[in-house]
Order: C-alpha cells, then sequence, then structure tokens
C-alpha cells in the first residue's frame, strides 16, 4: 500500500471504462423497422384498449350516480322514519295524557280499573296498527332505497347481452 491516491488517475479509469462500456452498447444497436402489420396490431389493441376502458368509465360512473340516488332516497327514508317515529310517540303521550285527565276525573276505585282496562285494551289495537305503519314504511324505505341500484344492475345485465 505505498502506492498514492490520485483522484485523476481515477477520473481517467473511469471515464475509459465507460469509453469502452458505450462503444460495446453501441455494437448492439439494431436499426431494424417494424412490419407493418405489427404496427396495424398494435394501433388496432390500442384503439380496442381505448374503447373498453371509456365502456367501463362509463359504466363506473353510471354505477356511482345509482348509488348516489340510493343513498339519497335512504336518507330521505330515514328522516321519513324518524318523523313516524315522532309522531307516534306524541299520538301515544296524547292518549295516555287523556287516560290521565279521565282517572283524575273517576269517583271509584272501580271506575279507575275500568278506565285502565279499556285504555289497554285500546292501545292493544294501536300499538298493532302503529307497527303496521312502521312495517309498511321500512317496506317503501328499502323499496326507494334499493330501486336506483336494482335499475342499475338490469342496464348493466341489458348492455352485457348486447
Amino acid at each position: 500500500m505505498s502506492e498514492t491516491y490520485s483522484p485523476q488517475a481515477a477520473a481517467e479509469q473511469a471515464r475509459d471504462s465507460f469509453r469502452k462500456a458505450a462503444k460495446e452498447f453501441e455494437s448492439f444497436k439494431l436499426d431494424t423497422t417494424v412490419p407493418e402489420s405489427v404496427r396495424a396490431l398494435a394501433e388496432k389493441t390500442v384503439n380496442q384498449s381505448r374503447e373498453v376502458y371509456e365502456r367501463g368509465k362509463d359504466a363506473l360512473e353510471e354505477s356511482i350516480d345509482a348509488l348516489e340516488r340510493s343513498f339519497d332516497a335512504a336518507g330521505q327514508g330515514a328522516t321519513a322514519f324518524n318523523r313516524k317515529l315522532i309522531d307516534l310517540a306524541q299520538r301515544n303521550l296524547n292518549s295516555a295524557f287523556d287516560l290521565a285527565k279521565s282517572l283524575a276525573g273517576a269517583k271509584t276505585l272501580g271506575e279507575i280499573v275500568e278506565l285502565q282496562s279499556a285504555f289497554i285494551r285500546h292501545q292493544f289495537g294501536v300499538f298493532a296498527n302503529q307497527a303496521g305503519e312502521i312495517r309498511a314504511l321500512s317496506s317503501k324505505i328499502a323499496a326507494d332505497a334499493a330501486e336506483p341500484i336494482k335499475n342499475q344492475v338490469a342496464r348493466s345485465l341489458e348492455t352485457i347481452r348486447k
């Protein structure tokens, strides 16, 4: 290790190596033309890929639009459902208040028992009707929310059949 390091010598050696590698690389250079049939095939493939991309993009946009309509319907349905629950609660509260007023005006224990029994019998029917209202509204909300997606799937299947 008595040799001294020379940056100039190292740089010159690197240049020589680069020139040698570049010269060898030049010898691999292929100067051939691509046949017309290969170019035509490549162009056809690119055009077909573009068409498939456009159809896929259109289908995706239609699907996103259907999901947005579905979410809008679900949001409106949730609002309607909440309003229905508030309406039912208000009706039940009014009935309970009417019972309380009737009980306050009762003169005998028998009258109190009769008022409560009549109220309970009536409320069973009211609760059954209210459950029917909630069930019908829930079914409508589900159908309304699913309709845009159902229509989109039908359109997509029809497009595939063509």
